[in-house]
């Protein structure tokens, strides 16, 4: 019984904690090692290039352990495109965060809850019932987590908490007239990373529906991020000197970055199986209070009012989503069940009248 509730309760609420510990801990170093000059191209694509290498036996080791399904080649293209649109979804976050701050980050990445609702309409993937609770509350929950987010990107508002910093001015390279314009580009810059993390999240049901191995297709993905971060990041960085790594904070981030990525992706399709997706995605507002606190002890970072405010706001819509979610699937839940148990309580009648007519023929 202890061994139980430790594996289903307790283990799962720890790794997921301890995920989004190691996500915004990766934020957090990613920004210290930008201020020491770190090219986002350069860690975008290290890091694609280091969870590759990490996931590379396990992928040997989960085909040892259980058999694969049979792979189809039509299955490339999709996973090829699930590569581009993660590069760019983690170009894009790590721009933003350069222009902003990794508690913004954290704030608006409970956007992907609300922008997945709305692609999973458009795609049909997800029935409007607009008399239901539940759609309405998903509605609602929707409009008003784009609204706190809004209320983070585009209102800054006094300082609540200010530590001073002798670090030096942010790196960028576009002209910005002022903080307040890179504060606002980094912000809409998020919110891509986390629209397109919405669109990777659609294409990815797709395709593990047709190739239901969750290891393959992780290794996969980052193989083909790596092969298309690759010619980009050279392209676009030209200074190929940038590429050499160096015993310092930014070769720290990369190495802390490729494997926390990988492992974090494990854990969640542990989660997945285990708790579900409501479960996992519960664990994502946590991700605020630990970037704020994050980076006001570690990058001296400030904690602006218009932070809070939004990110109270954009929570309260996302937990919306997240209930309206949870009723739908116990109501789905209580319908099997009640249909299961309707067919069993057919079957004993059944069963007796032909028992009944077997002894008469006898």
């Amino acid at each position: 019984m202890a061994s139980s509730y430790w594996y289903k309760d307790v283990l799962p609420f720890s790794a997921m904690v301890a995920v989004e510990c190691t996500n915004v801990g990766v934020n957090t170093l990613y920004k210290a090692a930008t201020l020491k000059g770190l090219s986002y191209y350069d860690f975008v694509f290290y890091s694609f290039a280091i969870a590759t290498i990490v996931l590379l036996p396990l992928v040997f080791i989960f085909r040892r352990t259980t058999g694969l399904p049979t792979f189809q080649l039509s299955l490339l293209y999709r996973i090829f495109l699930l590569g581009v649109i993660g590069f760019l979804a983690r170009l894009s976050e790590y721009i933003g965060i350069e222009y902003s701050s990794p508690t913004l980050a954290s704030a608006v990445s409970n956007l992907t809850p609300a922008f997945t609702f709305i692609l999973a309409v458009i795609f049909r993937m997800e029935v409007l019932a607009l008399r239901s609770s539940i759609t309405q509350a998903k509605i609602m929950g929707t409009l008003v987590s784009i609204s706190g987010a809004l209320i983070v990107v585009f209102y800054e508002g006094p300082t609540i908490i200010s530590i001073a910093s002798q670090a030096p001015p942010l790196p960028h390279h576009f002209p910005l007239g002022s903080s307040q314009t890179k504060w606002v580009i980094g912000g809409l810059l998020l919110a891509v990373e986390y629209l397109l993390t919405s669109i990777w999240f659609i294409v990815q049901a797709q395709v593990m529906k047709i190739y239901p191995a969750e290891f393959t297709l992780v290794f996969l993905y980052f193989l083909f991020a790596t092969i298309v971060s690759a010619p980009v990041c050279l392209i676009a960085e030209r200074n190929f000197s940038a590429f050499r790594l160096r015993p310092n904070i930014a070769l720290a981030a990369i190495v802390y970055s490729g494997i926390g990525l990988s492992l974090s992706t494990i854990v969640h399709t542990w989660g997945l199986h285990l708790k579900g997706p409501v479960y996992v995605s519960i664990f994502k507002p946590l991700s605020i209070a630990i970037a704020a606190a994050m980076g006001v002890i570690f990058l001296g970072d400030a904690l602006y009012l218009g932070s809070i405010i939004g990110a109270i706001i954009l929570s309260i819509g996302f937990y919306a989503v997240i209930w309206a979610k949870a009723k739908e699937d116990l109501s789905e839940d209580s319908c099997c069940v009640s249909l299961g148990s309707s067919s069993d309580s057919k079957t004993p009648l059944l069963d007796s009248n032909l028992g009944s007519s077997n002894n008469g023929t006898d």
